[in-house]
């Protein structure tokens, strides 16, 4: 494999990138004209435009991505995540024209896709599933009476969903109708597909994940957890590995179940396997046939290049590595650095980065997409970066990020750094027994108010300290820069 096609834009694209130049591959970059002289596009070996900004007429243009790799000669074609990464028409498109798909064989990507089709795969090796239908509802009164034998409340799920769309939680028979007829018209719109199927409402659960690795001569490994409990609107924001509540007795038995779930689609490539964990038991949710965003995690706490693992098994490599020879060392934390208002329901935000320096430092990476004076663009994810440290302890990890959300100089758009300090710092969290109602239960308007006192002094801060900037160096006193410029943190003083 000499030269791959990445199927992205943005700091995923250029992630991949990285690895690929590491491993002496060439690379192809496609974007739409907006991204033109993004940080990614510039940093292929070639790069293509493929349409206007709307992803419809650009990123998911399946078939100008493989008349653009078979013109230049793409031997593989990795999908990030998002976009085409989980589409198994394109998966088998891109087979089907003598391109490696760098990811799972189709017809993996179809049974995982369909959350009826993933847990009837699973049932034939035991796999804890919460309890529910294993069908699509068809008659909703007979779907009424098996959500009266559950027990409400119920949640009403669309098969082919994801992010929280086609997803309704109904409290009471009363309202299992209309909650049912919403879940429907909203998964049809969303996904093209009406099917959905009811389940028991766990309140609050801790969302824990597996990340799997499998190659095509039936090897599979975990690479154990991560928790991804904190959450607004069924989308994850801040991740870390390993989970400060996982036992290694519950490790190895979940592990197991992870590998077991690959196993039941004949999996290849990353892989990650979600679950529910409630009260010493655990559910399979979903599995993910990609990439994930928090994948970062993983690969500080095992030293694992997943994106490396992920070409070699596209070539055919067995794995190198056994399940008794991978060991978690350290603790690290992910937090999504998204444009977007945590104060206004985290609506996302649009603008020019006036301002972007990310902090740096010993056991500190920052996967983004950006530069500054680049303008955000509406059409995609708001996603600016992803700040990850890597720390001795769980403590020491926490520590490290307060210290790098410190350092981190963003003006121009709303961020949700903030919010990610408040959450670190949380004495719930720094305990470890939070879930996937953090927000709702701690994100007050009491705390809203005091995040946005904080946001406009750091915003006025650092507005003056690039205006002195534009003025010259000559211009700022010494007392005046000291208000403005980062002291070396513990941790970094220690290290030097």
């Amino acid at each position: 494999m000499n030269k791959i096609l990445v199927a992205n834009r943005g700091e995923i694209a250029l992630r991949v990138m990285r690895t690929c130049r590491e491993m002496g591959i060439k690379t192809v970059a496609i974007h739409s004209d907006v991204d033109e002289n993004a940080p990614f596009a510039r940093f292929a070996d070639e790069a293509v435009c493929i349409g206007p900004a709307p992803s419809s007429e650009s990123y998911l243009r399946s078939d100008k991505i493989i008349e653009i790799s078979k013109k230049l000669g793409v031997d593989g074609i990795h999908p990030g995540y998002g976009f085409l990464s989980e589409n198994a028409e394109f998966a088998e498109l891109v087979e089907r024209n003598g391109i490696t798909f760098i990811g799972p064989k189709a017809k993996s990507i179809e049974v995982m896709g369909s959350k009826l089709a993933a847990k009837a795969a699973v049932q034939k090796y035991e796999i804890p599933l919460v309890p529910g239908t294993d069908k699509a509802i068809t008659d909703v009164a007979k779907a009424k009476e098996t959500a009266k034998e559950i027990g409400f409340p119920i949640l009403i799920k669309a098969s082919a969903g994801g992010g929280g769309k086609g997803m309704r939680v109904v409290e009471s028979e009363a309202d299992f109708e209309q909650q049912m007829e919403r879940a429907v018209s909203e998964a049809v719109a969303s996904f093209g597909d009406g099917a959905v199927f009811i389940e028991k409402f766990i309140d609050a659960p801790k969302h824990i994940e597996i990340q799997v690795l499998a190659d095509e001569h039936g090897n599979v490994v975990h690479l154990f957890e991560r928790e991804c409990s904190i959450q607004r609107r069924h989308q994850k924001v801040i991740e870390e590995a390993p989970s400060p509540v996982i036992t290694p007795e519950l490790r190895d038995e979940m592990g197991k179940a992870a590998c077991d779930v690959a196993r039941s689609c004949n999996y290849r490539g990353v892989g990650t396997v979600e679950f529910l964990y409630d009260n010493g038991s655990f559910y399979f949710l979903e599995m993910n046939t990609r990439l994930q965003v928090e994948h970062p995690v993983t690969e500080l706490i095992t030293g694992i290049d997943l994106v490396e693992q992920q070409i070699k098994v596209a070539r055919g490599q067995k794995l190198d590595m056994r399940q008794e020879g991978l060991t978690i060392n350290g603790h690290a934390i992910e937090v999504r650095v998204c444009a977007e208002d945590p104060m206004n329901d985290f609506l996302p935000d649009i603008g020019t980065l006036q301002i972007y320096r990310p902090p740096s430092g010993v056991g500190v990476r920052v996967d983004d997409g950006f530069e500054e004076g680049m303008e955000i663009p509406i059409h995609y994810d708001p996603l600016l970066s992803k700040l990850i440290v890597h720390g001795e302890s769980r403590e020491d990890a926490i520590n490290k990020l307060v210290e790098a959300i410190n350092q981190y100089k963003i003006v121009g758009v709303q961020t949700t750094l903030s919010f990610a300090k408040f959450v670190v710092r949380h004495p719930v969290f720094v305990g470890g027994e939070f879930d996937t109602q953090f927000i709702k239960r701690y994100f007050t308007d009491e705390s809203v108010l005091e995040l946005n006192f904080q946001k406009e002094a750091i915003v006025a801060a650092l507005s003056a300290q690039h205006i002195f900037s534009e003025l010259g160096s000559a211009a700022v006193t010494k007392s005046t820069k000291s208000e403005f410029e980062m002291e070396p943190s513990n941790w970094r003083k220690a290290r030097k």
